[in-house]
This record gives structure tokens, sequence and C-alpha cells, in this order.
């Protein structure tokens, strides 16, 4: 598409959005969203298409107003926390969804190279776990409790320090981002690996499903949640990389500022995931059909609140969109 037919489809839409702007009137945060998300699809396509261009600036320009104007909106303003997440975080989400695909695909191909090496080094699973760790779980498995390691601590210390630890670690995963998103992707690839191993020691052990369905109780979530930060992570070393018709530092500032809300979008579910695995995952005895149910409903909920349900806002925030114009 040559950059004269471009600005010709798009240029009487593009008038209604500067009608929005010069408004200033309070919006549904739907419909500014949706506006803001479509600009920034058309700044997208202008940067790599037409870079340099004057409509490239212009959708810059436009852009950035409606950002503003959207913090401006101050009936958002007092409905800023159930906005934040009933709104915000799912339509970044949405925006930046092929980042979460990489993050997944990395901590994937991770975890089978983790177990790989484990079914091929029988001295890997110490390597990456650490022998102490090794022998207390042999000694638990001697002892006919495999999951005993979730037994050993007081459950109040184990909820906060494990709740701490995982929050600690998304935001390592989050501030990695800034080394181009290798960090980040190093910070995936290192826990994938580790995830590996450690579930191929069982299965070498003939205790894949019983450690599945304990370790995952709570890991569906913590483990749902690091690869969200992960992603996080990418945006903020995307914008960093490829920062566009903006300055290399804003448009940094404007990938961190996303990748932020994403990561504190996540501290609930690892306070969730850390409660799992303080006050139930060492509930080793549990019927497997509530285990079962735990883990499903644990993932029914990723996929609901972080794929389906950032769709569902997009298209709410479009059908909003075009009956408002």
């Amino acid at each position: 598409m040559t950059e004269t037919r471009f600005v010709h489809k798009n240029a009487e839409r593009w008038a209604r959005f500067e009608d929005i702007v010069k408004a200033k009137k309070a919006q549904h945060p739907d419909a500014l969203a949706e506006v803001f998300l479509q600009l920034t699809d058309d700044l997208a396509y202008a940067r790599t298409h037409f870079p340099g261009a004057e409509v490239t600036a212009y959708l810059n320009n436009l852009a950035s107003n409606f950002h503003t104007l959207i913090y401006r909106n101050k009936r958002e303003k007092r409905q800023r926390f159930a906005s934040f997440w009933l709104h915000e975080v799912p339509l970044l989400y949405y925006k930046n969804r092929r980042f979460v695909g990489y993050s997944f695909l990395i901590f994937t191909l991770s975890m089978a190279v983790g177990a790989l090496s484990a079914a091929h080094d029988h001295t890997y699973v110490r390597f990456v776990m650490g022998d102490a760790y090794v022998d207390m779980t042999l000694d638990n498995i001697e002892k006919g409790d495999p999951m005993g390691v979730y037994k050993s601590m007081d459950q109040s210390l184990m909820f906060f320090g494990i709740t701490f630890n995982n929050i600690k670690v998304s935001l390592l995963a989050f501030a990695a981002g800034i080394f181009f998103s290798f960090g980040t992707g190093f910070m995936l690839f290192q826990n994938g690996i580790m995830l590996g191993a450690f579930q191929y020691f069982f299965y070498q052990k003939g205790l894949l499903l019983p450690s599945f369905l304990t370790i995952w109780i709570h890991g569906t979530i913590e483990i749902s949640s690091i690869v969200m930060a992960g992603a996080a992570g990418m945006v903020m070393g995307h914008a960093l990389v490829f920062p566009g018709t903006y300055s290399r530092k804003a448009s940094l500032l404007r990938g961190a500022k996303e990748g932020v809300k994403m990561v504190v979008a996540l501290v609930p579910l690892f306070i969730v995931a850390g409660f799992l695995e303080s006050y139930v995952t060492r509930l080793t005895e549990m019927p497997v059909w509530l285990k079962g149910t735990i883990i499903l409903g644990s993932g029914l909920l990723v996929v609901f609140y972080f794929i389906l349900y950032p769709r569902l806002c997009q298209r709410q925030a479009a059908h909003t969109s075009l009956k408002q114009s």
C-alpha cells in the first residue's frame, strides 16, 4: 500500500479521532482504549512502511494526544482501580499478545531442553537443582513422601517467603528486558530448564503423575505469571530496540510504563500462588479429582484473564467506538 492510499483510506477515521481529542469530553474507557489501539496499530504500520514521512509524524502526535486524553479522563480517574483491572490491563495484554506468545514459546522450549538434558546426563539434575535439594528429595522418596519438601516450613513463613520471592523473580524478569530483551529471555530459559529437569527427575523415579498433581497446584498460576512477566520485559526491550519515530529514550519510557502495568497486574496472582503452595500443596493426601480441579481451575483462570477476556474487551471497545462515531 502506498502512502497516499494509506492516508486516503484512513483520513476520515483519523479526523473523527481528532474531534474526540479536541472535544476533551469524558468518553467510555473502552472506547478510548480501542481508539488508542487503532492509532498505535496505524502508527506501527506507518513506522514500518513510511519512516520519516509526514503521516508517521502526524500519527505519532495524534497517538500522544490520545494517550494524554485517556489519563485526563476524570471519570476513569474516579474508577481508576476497577478500570485498571477490567479494561487497561486486559487491553495491554491484547496489544502485546505476540510477546506473551514469544515468552511462552521460550519457556516451553527451555523446559524441553531441561528434560532432554536430564535424560542424557544423570548428573544434570544435581547441577541444576543442587545436591542438597536432590538429596532431600531422594530421602523423602525413600520415606514414602516424595512431596515432603512442601511440609518442611511453617505455613505463614512459607507464604510470605514464597510470595516475596515470586514477585522478586517477576520483577527481575521484567527489568532484564532493558538488556534488549536478551536478559528476559535468559531468565525464562533458566527457569524453564530447571522446571523441565525437575519434572524429568520425578519421571525417572516413576513419580511423574504424583509430582505433577502436587507441583502444579500452585505452579499453574506461578509459572504462568512468570511467563507474563517475561512478556512485559520483552515489551520494554522491544521499545528500546525499535523506537520508531520516537526518540529512543521516549520509546523506552513508554515501553517501561506498559511493562510495569503488566507486571503489577501479576501481584495478586503471585499472592494466590503463594497461598496455594504454602497451605494447599502440602496436603498431599488430597483426592486426585480435587487436585485436578484446582489445577484445571487455575489454568482456566489464566487463559480467561490473559487471553480470552482481553479479546472480549477489544471487541467490546470496538463496538462501543462504532456506536459513538
